[in-house]
């Protein structure tokens, strides 16, 4: 384990299983989640999409569950449908076919708006290009995460503070992302997606513009998370180093998981 890595704990919150609405301030992933229970099922998934007068089926048919406190990798090639898959997870886009379960609730029925607001509380997301807001520093990009989500201004700098430190910039917080190397800079986005406490955290080929000792020590702060910040973690990667840290590898061939 990293020696600039700590443990942080976070408190239950109620969720009244009946609620079919986000409630405003609080996040519905909620910490005490059964782990027997999954997180987010989907069941029977197809995406097409129209090309040329024709339809390209990009995904046909994936059966997946992802349960708490999990690292979840998705392993293919350029082209297999793993980042399509990511964005229908995270409620970016809606199956042709198919069910996405959430918190027992059928997101893939959910409307734009709704699917929006439990985006901000519930997932977070990184991206292989950092998505960082180049003239804020790294904790005024975490803290515009925590605005966006509208978690009380109270709790902004302990929160920012203790996510800088949990991936080890405690010392580099209020540098821009210029002044940071590629790896740092990750670091900053996983931060900005962890600070308002989601449930599930997804993230498209996190290592895949850092050398290998960055994405080593990008995997590592991966599995401090899952275990201390009461998430799931699901990604995608065609990077075969890094599997061996995983809860389950799915490979994706051709919009289908093979064995």
């Amino acid at each position: 384990m990293l020696s600039w890595l700590r443990r942080e704990t976070t408190a239950d919150l109620p969720r009244d299983p009946k609620e079919d609405e986000p409630v405003a301030g609080q996040s519905d992933a909620i910490r005490g989640v059964s782990q027997n229970k999954p997180l987010l099922t989907v069941r029977g998934v197809e995406r097409a999409f129209d090309v040329g007068g024709s339809k390209l089926r990009v995904l046909k048919g994936i059966d997946l569950e992802l349960y708490p406190n999990q690292l979840i990798m998705l392993r293919g090639r350029s082209g297999s449908g793993k980042t399509t898959l990511m964005n229908l997870m995270g409620g970016l886009d809606t199956p042709t076919a198919g069910e996405i379960v959430f918190q027992d609730r059928p997101f893939h029925k959910w409307g734009d708006d709704k699917r929006t607001e439990v985006r901000r509380k519930d997932i977070g997301f990184i991206f292989q290009a950092y998505a960082l807001m180049p003239l804020l520093s790294a904790y005024e990009n975490v803290e515009l995460s925590l605005r966006m989500a509208k978690v009380p201004r109270g709790e902004w700098k302990s929160r920012v503070t203790s996510c800088l430190e949990l991936v080890g910039l405690g010392k580099r917080m209020h540098h821009r992302p210029f002044e940071l190397s590629g790896g740092e800079q990750q670091r900053v986005a996983i931060a900005k997606a962890i600070a308002h406490r989601p449930s599930l955290l997804l993230a498209d080929e996190p290592t895949a513009e850092l050398d290998s000792q960055m994405a080593a020590q990008v995997m590592q702060v991966f599995k401090e998370i899952v275990a201390t910040q009461n998430v799931t973690i699901c990604m995608t990667t065609h990077d075969p180093t890094i599997l061996e840290v995983a809860d389950h590898v799915y490979e994706m061939v051709d919009g289908v998981f093979v064995s």
